[in-house]
Order: structure tokens, then sequence, then C-alpha cells
């Protein structure tokens, strides 16, 4: 009798070790087909030689100088598969007095060519869609001083995506966002601060 629960015992072990063992080879996620975002390992990068990620946005590329000048922007660790990129800067924390959804648009670029690693001072890449303002181009950081936080985050996303958007230069931020639904491979950002002299 011994013998038998032993053997029981044994079949059991081998029945948990085995299922355990096909559970860590060949467990695959079920895919979440409602999901904007699928996420794949990668080292998606975005930095730039003006400021460093969480440092001050410099004075030259604000309306305290020239509005108009974008930062330089480095892109490193693009997935495999990525058929385009997207770019996405906005400032979050807009007085609600200004705008409603306490947001504000500063640069919206789309079907960036995946093998591009820079964006100069400037310069531009992909398709310019429409900034706050409904300018197809970059507008720096302009935080009214007469409201409170009188210092913004600026934030510059970077999307890689499996496709390129069915999208015409100056669609906005919402339909940029609506078009990358699903098709969004890695992401990562950049943030800058900046308080108006």
């Amino acid at each position: 009798m011994r013998t038998a629960y032993l053997l029981l015992g044994v079949l059991w072990l081998i029945i948990i070790a085995g299922a355990a063992y096909g559970f860590n080879r060949g467990f695959t996620p079920p895919s979440d087909t409602g999901s904007i975002v699928r996420m794949a390992t990668s080292t998606l990068t975005l930095t730039s030689a003006a400021f460093e990620n969480g440092g001050l946005i410099p004075a030259k590329y604000t309306c305290d100088e020239d509005r108009t000048l974008s930062p330089q922007l480095s892109i490193a660790g693009v997935p495999a598969g990525t058929k385009s990129l997207a770019l996405i800067m906005d400032d979050p924390d807009v007085p609600k007095a200004l705008h409603a959804d306490g947001m504000f648009d500063h640069w919206v670029l789309f079907n960036i060519p995946p093998q591009t690693g820079d964006i100069p001072e400037g310069g531009s890449a992909g398709i310019a869609g429409a900034n706050g303002a409904g300018k197809n181009a970059y507008t720096g950081p302009c935080p009214p001083p007469q409201y409170e936080p009188s210092e913004h985050r600026y934030f510059f996303k970077l999307y890689a995506l499996d496709a390129e958007l069915p999208l015409q230069a100056g669609a906005s931020k919402a339909d940029v966002e609506k078009a990358i639904a699903g098709h969004v491979i890695a992401q990562t950002e950049l943030m800058g601060r900046y308080k108006k002299k």
C-alpha cells in the first residue's frame, strides 16, 4: 500500500513539473485586440542635446526668444517591424481658464521614416500636423506667468508604429492618437520644463 502511495505522489510531481515546464516554455498571453498599445521588447529612446530628461528647455526654443525654433532630437532603438514614427509634444499644465482640457499641443509629426535618427534643431521630419494654434509647425513653450503653475511640463512623446497613418498634413493630435490605436509597437517620452522669464 505504501508503494502505491509513493507511486501516486511521484506521478503527481511529474504532472506538476511537466505542466510548469510547458507553461513557461509555451505560454503566450492572449492578445488584447482592444488595446491601443502593443508593446514590444524595445530600447526606443528619445533624447535631446539641448536639455536632459526632466531638465529646463533653453529659452531659445520658447516665446522668450524664437518660439518657432525646435530643439534637436535624437531617436534610437527603433524596433524591427516599425513602418513609421509619430511625435507629439504637448503641455498638460495649461490653466483651465485658457483651455478647458488643460492641454496645449505644441508639435505634431507623423509618418516619420523609421530610419530617422535625428531631427535637427529647427528641423522637421515626416508630415506635420496642426499644433494648438492651428499651424503645421513647432510652437515653443510660453506658459502665461499670471497663472499657476508658472512652470509647465512639456512632453515629447515618440511612438513606433507598425503602419503608416492615412492622414494628411494638418491632422490634429486627436486625429493622430485615434489613427495610432492598435498600431503602437513601442513608445517613449522626453520631458522638459519651462517658466517664462
